[in-house]
């Protein structure tokens, strides 16, 4: 057996017990900061647990300004990583140029999919008519992986109050590989208003023309008054998340 293979197998032998020691760690850290404000719950994340080994992923979307800001208020040098899938709004790649200056975010990260292989599955662009998980894995979950090796926790802005899987998140959690930091968890969108106005921050333009939640375009549309916050995404799908918080792929990327 040459090393490399015996190195794979070994690999593949530990995983279980690493994540294991994963779920423990989240656990210790959410139980110990459960009643965190966030913060704290940040500043222990970047500066204690993690130093140097935690990015944030962002959307610049409805409202990753206030997540932005909060990271900005511990360490503006962060890495922010934005999955450039393609197929974004033009107003959210604007706004995402504006808040990085207007923050002084100073590794904002744009990571893309791999020219090559969006060019074998999804050629004419429109993968997302047909199917929108696979769509979604191409363009996001996929590029994300590599793009978070280098890390061992990365920042999320989801929010308990968003619904579905995310009404029982707790600050710290384990994916397979790393440790997802969740520091908005018990947050409000009266929460949220009140931060932006408070730190004057700007709102995405879209949210204007009454998109509370905002991804790529052909999958995002405006949402009536009273609906829930992610009512406008996947519309008349059962699809409600993009894929990223769920099982590493296991295709591998090329």
């Amino acid at each position: 057996m040459s090393v490399i293979a015996a190195a794979s197998n070994t690999a593949r032998a530990l995983a279980p017990f690493a994540n294991d020691d994963l779920e423990a760690r989240a656990r210790r850290l959410a139980m110990k900061y459960s009643g965190g404000d966030a913060l704290e719950i940040l500043r222990v994340a970047i500066k204690e647990e993690f130093p140097g080994r935690i990015a944030l992923v962002s959307s610049f979307g409805a409202e990753s300004a206030a997540l932005l800001h909060l990271v900005s208020q511990v360490d503006k040098s962060v890495p922010v990583i934005f999955l450039e899938t393609g197929k974004h709004f033009a107003q959210t790649i604007s706004y995402r140029k504006r808040l990085a200056e207007k923050l002084g975010l100073t590794d904002v990260r744009n990571i893309r999919p791999n020219e090559t292989v969006l060019q074998a599955r999804d050629p004419a662009g429109d993968l997302w008519k047909r199917d929108a998980d696979a769509c979604c894995t191409l363009r996001k979950v996929e590029p994300l992986t590599p793009a978070l090796e280098e890390f061992d926790a990365w920042i999320t802005g989801r929010k308990q109050f968003h619904g579905g899987g995310r009404v029982n998140l707790p600050a710290f959690e384990a994916s397979a590989t790393h440790i997802k930091v969740n520091p908005l968890i018990r947050w409000s969108r009266i929460d949220i208003n009140a931060y932006f106005e408070k730190n004057d921050l700007p709102a995405h333009p879209l949210t204007a023309q009454g998109y509370p939640s905002i991804g790529c375009w052909p999958c995002t549309h405006p949402a009536a008054s009273g609906d829930d916050i992610r009512a406008g995404r996947w519309r008349g799908a059962a699809k409600t998340e993009c894929g990223i918080h769920g099982r590493a792929p296991t295709q591998a990327v090329s």
